[in-house]
């Protein structure tokens, strides 16, 4: 098991190290940079800028060198100083910047994954075992809405409803009183109490996905003969279904963390921006659309991490769960 643990361990930071490098030639792909912004934005208020300014800009930004020589650079100062430049828009330190929301970001990018499992995986054993049960039915249709629905058209109808119907916006993390607050212990429960809606948004579709898998995996094995066997022993009923149709059915459960996870962090920065949440996704955008390559580059190598680490934790639960899931052995 700690070998196995080691090999994926490297893989996961040799992947890292590859993703920095396609991450970086993504964020250069646009035409232009942030020295045309600037200087797009400066005509737009009547002021006149010249090829010379431009160059200027460009040299002050450091854009004028070749890209691979600001990779290196970029990289360099983050794995040996934890340095990740500085934001051409904010004028301010992109660690700095980040620190205020990506604790958000973890936040509910964790609530996301605990209400997509949390539900799915006790709807999709009832779903089994009742199949073709009026719950069966009703977890079907909720399914295929959840599917179907697109994560930010599902923000706005809540907005739509909870402004029209209840006169209270379903919008951001906090309360007004909290908005601006320190933290402390009342405000931590209000984010709480205002977590539900985006974990709610961002999972549905998973949620939905992740209730066909469990019950279409479970209706497989329910019915096998080694189940056929325990139950011809006497065990009892929920204890012989959780001790081999349910753990047999969680491994595609658990394989697909690393994709409901990179699911969750690409719908998140459009439904942060419909919501109003104070999290990465709205700096996010606001960063490609001013080509502030620093701060986007930090932020999508965030988003790169995060999706590793949820296929790493896919790893780990299916060696726990399989024993013959290991790396390098024989089945």
């Amino acid at each position: 098991m700690t070998r196995y643990l080691i090999q994926r361990f490297l893989i996961m930071i040799i992947m890292l190290a590859a993703l920095s490098i396609i991450v970086f030639i993504t964020i250069e792909l646009p035409p232009g940079d942030y020295a045309d912004r600037r200087a797009l934005d400066l005509r737009s208020q009547g002021m006149t800028v010249t090829q010379q300014d431009l160059i200027a800009m460009r040299h002050q930004f450091g854009l004028d060198r070749p890209w691979f020589q600001r990779y290196f650079t970029w990289i360099t100062n983050i794995v040996l100083h934890g340095n990740f430049g500085v934001s051409f828009g904010m004028h301010r330190p992109v660690a700095d910047v980040l620190g205020e929301r990506v604790g958000l970001t973890v936040l509910l990018a964790i609530a996301t994954i605990i209400f997509t499992y949390g539900l799915a995986i006790p709807i999709g054993i009832y779903s089994a075992i009742r199949q073709y049960s009026l719950g069966d039915y009703i977890a079907t249709i909720i399914g295929y809405f959840g599917m179907a629905t697109p994560s930010f058209m599902l923000a706005l109808i809540l907005l739509y409803f909870s402004v029209m119907v209840f006169n209270n916006s379903v919008g951001g993390l906090f309360s007004s009183q909290y908005a601006e607050a320190p933290w402390s212990w009342p405000k931590f429960v209000d984010l709480l109490r205002h977590l539900w809606v985006p974990a709610l948004v961002l999972g549905l579709g998973g949620t939905a996905f992740e209730i066909r898998t469990m019950r279409a995996t479970m209706l497989d094995e329910k019915n096998k003969l080694y189940v056929t066997a325990a139950r011809a022993k006497g065990l009892p009923e929920w204890k012989l279904l959780m001790k081999y149709p349910v753990r047999v059915a969680l491994n595609p459960i658990a394989s697909t963390i690393g994709w409901e996870l990179t699911a969750i962090i690409a719908g998140a920065p459009l439904v942060s921006f419909v919501l109003a949440l104070p999290d990465t996704g709205p700096l996010f955008l606001r960063a490609l659309l001013d080509q502030d390559i620093y701060l986007s580059g930090a932020i999508l190598l965030m988003y790169s991490l995060l999706t590793i680490l949820g296929t790493f934790l896919s790893d780990v639960l299916l060696a726990l769960l399989d024993p013959r899931i290991r790396y390098g052995e024989r089945v």
